[in-house]
């Protein structure tokens, strides 16, 4: 009864977060251990309030980093932040919810629904201080809940390995407590595995490329992790219909094949989100993907799209043709059409910067209006565990093409693709656009090089818009991919363009008076199009952005909360914030 139980965690988590309940608002004095956590139904109430922890929608779909081009850069992409007097990400609330319960969850006498529902409460404070670490690095732990005048209030920073050794005990609790059972909705074990892979894989890849020690041992967590996941939970992708990428992200009820845990969404309940008016209205951002992402995308014969002779200046129709059938389940190619539809429709170059229209989570178009979506979102998938296991085990040194066949390839294979990634192929000849400093990831090298740069491809496709793409270019130490030049699709000048070869005008790049308009067709002058020397639509030029390899891997930490604890808690490196403490 997915729907039932959908609308049942739905209805808990509205209730949490749009009043002033118990759970969180009501004085210790009333909210006693000897008045609460006594039964499984108490301590699943309280802990539900955890699931706010989890992304909202749209930090998920919103994402864009260095390959979805918006209308507004982030501050991050651009490189301008400065040091925050205070900030939202720095804040302690939820933890302190987790640890009164884990501390008072001794009240419930039924010792297997204690550990279950302490196995949720842990899997949420690792969640919670993974956030922390990958945002801020060194972060002060506390697994005690604590009284305003408390003294560890004040204390300083921990170093990372002994968080991440901490968070490592919490994740571990979690998988030998959490249910087996299968659960889009709710964590279980097979959620905190998946967790502790993606935790892990980023540590290992962070500690590495930024020359920290016992990275080994990371990367070792997370190949065990996702190991034990693809060997015993019993999930696979998700292969029905002619397109189950596209459907994947577009259905309401979140597939149980391959989602591990979702945000449910139901607009009944007046839980929406806006997919859809992301990625097709005018005004919002205009987002699309960027073109040295588009040519990331293989052929569909598993070939190089960029060993092709003159891939650089392709039209549209011909740049799209044969690829990797995941190109035209996540943008607009020729031929396609709208969920709930037989009409074809070309991209629509108002709603997008780049000309590359996103498609991803965008459903029928009755959802186009504000905020109106209702599909639910992933949050863990065994795609992004099976990436995950394939990029850990090239790091170490220990990938074999079987492991390659049951994770890469098998993404390959439910795409639709016919050529396979080959090990020995890769790495006897690495992609030169995916080691080039420009376009690829230049601080990759050693005998696995090629592999590794092939599954950061796979992962830069398949995961595409869910989330992951800043923090992967925070591990892999590429922070410097945010300064090149942001490009669209390529037009040789002035003309009249049909993109989906149907024999209709969709884009007309003028000189001079504007024509006569045809109808559905956008209409821009040349100074408009804004289009490179070398016929590229050019997205920002004239913003200068700058990454500081010295100090932007991680956030500056709010001065309000160093100066509270009077200097115990320092900035980061060569964050400037004014303060002086001995």
């Amino acid at each position: 009864m997915p729907g039932y139980r959908k609308t049942v965690l739905a209805l808990s988590l509205l209730a949490l977060v749009s009043c002033d309940d118990f759970l969180t608002r009501v004085p210790k004095d009333e909210l006693t251990p000897e008045k609460y956590f006594t039964t499984e139904t108490e301590c699943r109430l309280y802990t539900n309030e955890f699931y706010t922890i989890l992304p909202e929608g749209s930090a998920i779909y919103t994402e864009d980093a260095d390959y979805i081009i918006p209308l507004g850069l982030s501050n991050e992409v651009i490189g301008n932040r400065t040091v925050p007097v205070t900030s939202s990400a720095w804040n302690w609330d939820k933890l302190r919810d987790i640890n009164f319960f884990i501390e008072h969850s001794g009240q419930c006498r039924d010792v297997n629904v204690r550990n279950r529902y302490v196995g949720v409460a842990r899997f949420f404070r690792a969640f919670f201080y993974f956030e922390k670490v990958k945002r801020f690095g060194d972060v002060p732990w506390v697994d005690v809940p604590l009284d305003a005048d408390d003294k560890t209030l004040y204390k300083g920073r921990d170093d990372r390995r002994d968080v991440m050794r901490n968070i490592l005990a919490d994740i571990d609790f979690a998988i030998d407590n959490l249910p087996v059972s299968k659960d889009v909705y709710s964590v279980t074990k097979w959620t905190a595995l998946a967790l502790k892979s993606r935790i892990f894989l980023f540590e290992g890849t962070f500690r590495k490329y930024h020359g920290l020690d016992g990275w080994e041992g990371c990367l070792s967590e997370a190949v065990s992790a996702s190991e034990t996941f693809i060997k015993t939970s019993g999930y696979g992708l998700y292969s029905e219909g002619s397109m189950p990428y596209r459907d994947l992200f577009a259905m309401l009820n979140s597939d149980r094949t391959e989602v591990i845990l979702s945000r449910a969404y139901a607009s009944a309940l007046g839980l929406v989100h806006d997919s859809n008016g992301r990625y097709t209205s005018l005004s919002m951002g205009r987002p699309g993907m960027a073109k040295d992402v588009v040519n990331m995308y293989l052929m569909k014969d598993g070939t190089r799209f960029t060993d092709k002779p003159g891939y650089e200046k392709m039209n549209f129709a011909e740049e799209t043709a044969d690829r990797d059938p995941r190109l035209a389940q996540t943008i607009r190619t020729p031929g396609y059409k709208r969920i709930g539809t037989s009409l074809a429709l070309a991209p629509d170059m108002a709603a997008t910067m780049t000309g590359y229209q996103i498609i991803k989570y965008v459903g029928e178009s009755k959802y186009d209006s504000y905020k109106s979506s209702e599909n639910d979102l992933p949050v863990f998938r065994t795609a992004e565990v099976m990436l995950n296991l394939a990029e850990a085990k090239a790091e170490l040194g220990t990938l074999s093409q079987g492991d390659l066949d049951a994770t890469v390839n098998k993404l390959r294979r439910r795409a639709g693709m016919t050529g396979m990634l080959s090990m020995d192929a890769a790495n006897a000849s690495p992609d030169g656009y995916l080691s080039d400093p420009v376009t690829g990831y230049s601080c990759v090298s050693g005998p696995n090089a090629g592999v590794i740069l092939e599954i950061r491809r796979e992962r830069t496709v398949e995961l595409f818009a869910e989330g992951f793409r800043y923090w992967d270019i925070m591990r892999w130490k590429a922070g410097k991919r945010f300064e090149r030049p942001f490009y669209g699709m390529y037009f040789p000048g002035p003309g009249q363009y049909d993109l989906d070869g149907n024999g209709t005008i969709d884009y007309v790049i003028y000189e001079g008076a504007k024509p006569a308009e045809q109808h559905g067709a956008v209409y821009v002058s040349l100074a408009e199009a804004n289009l490179s020397s070398q016929g590229y639509i050019t997205c920002h030029g004239d913003i200068t952005r700058k990454f500081d390899e010295s100090k932007d891997y991680l956030y500056p930490i709010p001065t309000k909360d160093i100066v509270l604890t009077q200097g115990a808690i320092k900035q980061n490196p060569n964050w400037e914030d004014g303060l002086s403490y001995e």
